[in-house]
């Protein structure tokens, strides 16, 4: 997910239209600015990421996604 804003360790994500709030708690001692990726999980932002990596990620779910619809209109 992409930051939008943060206050303290709470920070306002968003990704593919949806938005959070996510925990940074787990991440408190790493650099955490609006704009950044983070990989998130039940809440809690787990491993900060790069752009191309946040990417090739959402790719990587896009291209599951379109083949499990097409298994299941085979």
């Amino acid at each position: 997910m992409r930051v939008m804003e943060r206050d303290g360790f709470v920070a306002r994500c968003e990704a593919m239209g949806i938005e959070r709030s996510v925990s940074l708690f787990l991440l408190q001692h790493e650099s955490v600015e609006p704009g950044d990726h983070v990989m998130v999980h039940v809440g809690y932002a787990i491993q900060k990421m790069s752009e191309a990596e946040a990417k090739s990620i959402w790719d990587t779910f896009d291209e599951m996604f379109d083949a499990e619809e097409k298994a299941r209109n085979a």
